[in-house]
């Protein structure tokens, strides 16, 4: 009876172990998607406050629609813990502004796709995360 007793304390101490790795690892990969989340935010604050401050102007790091942009080979490619990539894609198809050649705040159709990497930690992270977005200032 004892060893019983004995077998079952170790098991349920294993599976206590196994709970704890996992809700580590949960809170790791929710603090680098909230991480993430933050970077493409202000990356999405910097593009608003470009665009209508005095300067007028965001350029992003594609204006054109020559290359296909992949978040997944992007993130998969990057060594950095934190990096941002900006495409605009209003461009990408027709009619998606009603005033071509105007100033770029006075666009109506400046769309931007927004793609954020960050990890749980500022260095040496233990979770990755990488958020794409659609904005529209």
């Amino acid at each position: 009876m004892l060893i019983l007793l004995a077998l079952l304390g170790l098991v349920g101490m294993q599976v206590t172990g196994m709970q704890e790795r996992m809700s580590a690892n949960y809170g790791r990969v929710n603090a680098a998607f909230q991480n993430a989340e933050a970077l493409a935010r202000q990356r999405e604050a910097s593009i608003q406050s470009s665009l209508y401050s005095g300067a007028g102007t965001f350029v992003a790091d594609e204006e054109l629609c020559s290359t296909t942009f992949d978040p997944t080979t992007w993130a998969n490619a990057s060594s950095a813990a934190s990096s941002t990539h900006t495409k605009r894609i209003d461009k990408c198809f027709t009619g998606s502004s009603l005033k071509v050649g105007a100033k770029q705040n006075e666009e109506t159709g400046n769309i931007y796709q927004v793609s954020a990497l960050r990890g749980d930690l500022e260095t040496n992270p233990t979770a990755t995360a990488v958020i794409d977005t659609i904005f529209i200032p």
